[in-house]
């Protein structure tokens, strides 16, 4: 999680190998409305186009990783993906 001077945060994962990883579960820091602002794995960017299906995913009150809630993502291979709570 980076977090700006405004308290604004984006969150940031890294997957470092070449398997796509489904049902990934990922706390996060409040609850909401998750959207991927980035996907380095999009075809856009030459890349296979995995991830999370309509790139979002709106948390669950699953405590995970020291937070309270968290959200359940696919991750694709060789790729990091950013992700920001929607308004």
């Amino acid at each position: 999680v980076r977090r700006d001077a405004d308290g604004g945060f984006i969150v940031v994962v890294c997957n470092f190998t070449p398997t796509v990883h489904e049902g990934w579960r990922l706390g996060v820091p409040q609850a909401g409305h998750y959207r991927e602002v980035l996907n380095t794995d999009a075809a856009a960017y030459g890349g296979s186009n995995v991830g999370t299906p309509f790139g979002a995913a709106a948390s669950e009150p699953v405590a995970w990783h020291g937070r309270e809630h968290s959200v359940l993502l696919t991750l694709p291979p060789l790729a990091t993906v950013f992700l920001t709570l929607a308004p």
